[in-house]
């Protein structure tokens, strides 16, 4: 296991908590197991809550966890980051007298449980279907493994990071989702004859002509977006002007013991602003507090009514301390000494009842601004690969037969490099349907040969 540290201003540990045996057999007696599931339409990936659930109640561990497999390839992941307010428990037919299940806390009993207990134990077949590459291990790469795995495909994962993971491990932070849970969904994968080449980066260490001549049949790309947007305002150049998602892998590379705590910019009392309103932007607000910093304000364009985050995120941010600052635009950034900023402008916007809008200006003294504004994909791949198109912002194009195939026969792509996924667990619905374009696709060619 990897040495966790952490600094002495902040607390990474995991905020909400597990519930005990007693308490989740409880809660799961509480499902109506309906027949018709709104909680299961509504999750992206079409989890079996009312099997699952049904089987908890009685005890039956290990038949919860089958059929939770059958769907996810990372169930203590998603019962952990998952929108449950949005989806599973947001649907429950319960929630209209105000106690719906909650669903992320019963799966996430189910799979920590089965962890622990070592219960699953997965018969593989034999992989004889074909060879499969996937360069990137975040969730679309993770769950292609997986499912292509388990029908027979020889799978092999391509991850430029010394560890696999992707967002989970480098984009998450620990208090939401520790890196050993991460750690140990891998290991189920790798479990299944999945084999991990690390610190291999795409279009650097080796290109997609490379895979194909070392017999691969199909390739996926799952590199998610790598490019941070970038915002016109001017001064946003100045070194105390920072990527959110830079700075919550380098934190993340710091509590691996992959860092030095010298090496990340924010200090004991150093003020913070944080540009953006989505879980990005709460990780990194709440994150720059267990780094020690002394003040964290959130400035968003919008209200809150509009914010991409989830309502608990907000609710959590502010209990901590984080300040949200409404309507309000950063118009200009100076900077200081020793790569700090001096402050930053905020312009703020007011409509009144009549629909009259004003602006009025306010001088923010910050040390470090962090940007959660949204990426675009990385070119690497597609800069070294003959015939793979994309659209006009660099989204990879892909078809509808086989799902997934890109404009280069043979190559998949699925996941934010598609610009089709929002969170986690779309990316892992998108991937599950292209494993299925890519299973229809190796047979097809295999058959075709046989001819």
């Amino acid at each position: 296991m990897t040495e966790q540290r952490y600094d002495d201003a902040g607390d990474f540990k995991e905020v909400s908590g597990n519930y005990t045996l007693p308490e989740a057999i409880r809660e799961a007696q509480r499902c109506l197991l309906c027949k018709v599931a709104a909680c299961q339409k509504a999750c992206p990936i079409g989890n079996k809550m009312p099997e699952w659930i049904a089987e908890l109640a009685k005890g039956n561990f290990g038949n919860a966890m089958a059929i939770i497999n059958t769907r996810s390839n990372l169930p203590a992941v998603c019962s952990r980051v998952c929108a449950h307010e949005r989806q599973c428990e947001g649907h429950c037919v319960l929630g209209k007298k105000d106690s719906p299940i909650h669903v992320g806390k019963l799966e996430r009993f189910v799979a920590d449980f089965d962890s622990e207990a070592g219960i699953t134990h997965e018969l593989i077949p034999e992989k004889t279907r074909g060879r499969v590459a996937v360069i990137g291990s975040g969730p679309a790469g993770l769950t292609i493994a997986g499912d292509l795995s388990r029908k027979g495909f020889a799978v092999e994962i391509f991850e430029m990071e010394p560890e696999p993971g992707g967002v989970l491990q480098f984009g998450i932070p620990e208090y939401r989702l520790p890196k050993e849970v991460v750690r140990r969904e891998i290991k189920k994968i790798e479990n299944l004859g999945v084999h991990f080449h690390l610190n291999s980066t795409c279009g650097v260490d080796f290109t997609i002509d490379d895979l194909f001549d070392r017999g691969f049949d199909a390739i996926f790309m799952g590199t998610g977006i790598g490019v941070p947007k970038k915002l016109n305002i001017p001064g946003i150049d100045h070194p105390g002007v920072q990527q959110a998602i830079w700075f919550l892998r380098r934190v993340a590379l710091y509590q691996s013991g992959d860092m030095a705590r010298e090496e990340l910019k924010i200090r004991k009392g150093d003020r913070v602003g944080v540009i953006g309103c989505g879980n990005t932007a709460m990780d990194a607000a709440r994150t720059a507090l267990r780094m020690g910093a002394g003040e964290v304000k959130i400035l968003y364009h919008r209200t809150i009514d509009r914010m991409a985050a989830l309502r608990a995120e907000y609710d959590e941010a502010v209990s901590e301390g984080v300040e949200f600052h409404w309507n309000a635009s950063v118009t200009d950034i100076k900077g200081g000494d020793d790569g700090k900023l001096k402050s930053v402008t905020v312009t703020y916007k007011h409509e009144n009842e009549a629909g009259e809008t004003t602006y009025t200006n306010e001088e923010m003294p910050l040390d470090y601004l962090l940007l959660a504004v949204g990426s675009a994909p990385a070119t690497r791949i597609v800069s070294t690969t003959k015939g793979i198109s994309v659209d006009d912002h660099g989204y990879v194009i892909t078809k509808e037969t086989p799902y997934g195939m890109t404009t280069r026969k043979g190559v998949f792509a699925g996941g934010d490099v598609t610009n089709r996924p929002t969170t986690v667990v779309h990316a892992m619905n998108d991937a599950k349907h292209v494993a299925e374009g890519i299973e229809r696709y190796v047979d097809a060619i295999k058959l075709i040969a046989c001819l």
